[in-house]
């Protein structure tokens, strides 16, 4: 058992920071910058809440976040009331936000500095796989501080794996938005031509989704999109702050995003159709119009 800050109970963090507690088995304190989340979470699993980042952290062995975007991190980790001020030496920061690789090279340096350690830990999988503790989970850091950190993670993970020194999460995790990005669009227009073309949307599916066509998003998204539904799952604003990072990384290294760009073009259009809070399969809606 490990003493365990969680900074952040949005969709993901709620559920994340209570299989600390109910399968971890690990002594948690949450904080949230609205109180009242915090209490609820405390009067669901039982754990301890704190007024601000630094009094979570204290004397705690790790500290987890899952907050916005690098402005929101920065708040809960930096300042005097931040993480890092209350954090022992040698406790871990794992950050699940998906956040630049920028703001996760600053904080590991910030950490060294300060005699803690940090890891960046993206997440793939959504509310749902939040909710059933089954998240990917992409890290970039030091192989001593990952394997010390990999068995609390467990506690929310089905895959976790280092990929390199600091900042390697969040590349990876750009990688993962990247290829969506396209495989959502794809689907999109598989669904959208089916139908022009009047054939059975769900017979197709069935059918193409046992050869190379197969993709999570199509076996978990075709029945919904096939219905119109999109006012659920991972919302096209993140997905859109997601493709925001991926960009402005490419025009660092000088990576080529065509589709990408494409597609976060589209997403806007979704945006500007009052699709902001839909899943991000909602892009079968802006070629239905």
């Amino acid at each position: 058992m490990a003493k365990v800050a969680f900074l952040g109970l949005g969709v993901m963090g709620f559920p994340m920071a209570g299989h600390l507690l109910t399968k971890g088995g690990h002594e948690v304190t949450v904080y949230n910058r609205t109180p009242a989340k915090s209490q609820a979470w405390a009067d669901k699993f039982g754990g301890r809440t704190a007024a601000t980042p630094r009094a979570a952290a204290a004397g705690q062995d790790f500290v987890m976040a899952c907050v916005g975007n690098d402005d929101d991190l920065r708040a809960v980790v930096l300042g005097e009331d931040g993480a890092f001020a209350g954090m022992k030496p040698g406790a871990i920061f794992v950050d699940h936000t998906t956040a630049s690789a920028e703001v996760a090279r600053q904080l590991d340096a910030e950490a060294n500095a300060r005699g803690l350690h940090f890891i960046d830990a993206p997440v793939s999988g959504g509310q749902a796989g939040a909710e059933n503790g089954v998240l990917t989970v992409m890290c970039g850091g030091t192989d001593a501080d990952f394997k010390r950190a990999e068995p609390v993670i467990a506690a929310y993970a089905r895959m976790c794996k280092l990929l390199g020194p600091a900042g390697s999460g969040q590349l990876t995790k750009m990688v993962n938005q990247i290829c969506i990005a396209g495989l959502v669009e794809g689907l999109s227009e598989g669904i959208h031509f089916a139908k022009k073309a009047g054939l059975d949307v769900t017979a197709v599916i069935e059918t193409i989704s046992k050869g190379a066509a197969q993709s999570w998003q199509m076996e978990n998204r075709y029945k919904t999109m096939d219905e119109g539904k999109f006012d659920f799952g991972f919302a096209v604003e993140w997905m859109r702050k997601d493709l925001a990072i991926c960009l402005a990384e490419a025009r660092r290294n000088g990576a080529s995003l065509p589709v990408t760009a494409l597609v976060d073009n589209f997403y806007a259009e979704v945006e500007k159709m009052g699709g902001k809070r839909w899943d991000t399969s909602g892009l079968l809606a802006r070629l239905q119009r």
